[in-house]
C-alpha cells in the first residue's frame, strides 16, 4: 500500500514514509501547523475544557469570546488568588487569546527559549501570555490585544 493509500485508510503516515502533499483526499491533504504552535494549541484546547466543564463558560474562540475570559481573569484578581496558583491558567488564557489571532488573521505562532509569541502577516510579534499575566496585574486586555492585533494596518 502506497503512503497516501495508508494516510487515507489510518489516517497516518507509515514510518518513513511521506504522504505526497498534493493527494486529493483525507489526512495528506491536510496541512499541518508549525512546530512552535503545538503547545499554545494545547494550552488553549485546555483552557476551553476548563472553562467548560468547570465554570459553565463556552469559549468558541471568538473575538467576542475574549470578554469572557478578561472577566474571568478579573474575578480572579479580586479574589487575589497567588500568582503561583493561576500561573497555568493565565497562560491557557493567553494561549487561547493567540489562537483567536491566529485563527482569524492567519497569524502563527513563534518560540525561542521557551517563550511563545503570535506573528501576524504584517511582521508584528504579539504576546498573549505575557498580556494574561498583566490583566491578571490589573493593566491589560486580551479583547484590546486581539482587536489590535487584527486591526488593518
Amino acid at each position: 500500500m502506497t503512503a497516501e493509500a495508508t494516510a487515507h485508510v489510518t489516517g497516518r503516515v507509515p514510518a518513513g514514509a511521506t504522504a505526497h502533499p498534493t493527494a486529493p483526499y483525507g489526512p495528506a491533504r491536510q496541512e499541518t501547523r508549525p512546530r512552535a504552535a503545538v503547545e499554545p494549541a494545547r494550552w488553549a484546547a485546555d483552557a476551553v475544557a476548563t472553562m467548560r466543564e468547570g465554570a459553565r463558560v463556552r469559549l468558541d474562540y471568538s473575538a467576542r469570546s475574549l470578554w469572557r475570559v478578561d472577566r474571568m481573569i478579573e474575578e480572579i484578581r479580586r479574589e487575589r488568588v497567588p500568582y503561583a496558583a493561576v500561573r497555568s491558567v493565565l497562560r491557557g488564557f493567553g494561549a487561547y487569546a493567540g489562537e483567536v489571532i491566529v485563527r482569524r488573521t492567519g497569524a502563527e505562532w513563534w518560540a525561542t527559549g521557551g517563550e511563545h509569541w503570535v506573528r501576524t502577516s504584517d511582521g508584528r510579534l504579539w504576546d498573549p501570555i505575557d498580556e494574561a499575566r498583566r490583566c491578571y496585574g490589573g493593566h491589560g486586555s486580551l479583547r484590546l490585544l486581539c482587536r489590535d492585533a487584527t486591526a488593518e494596518t
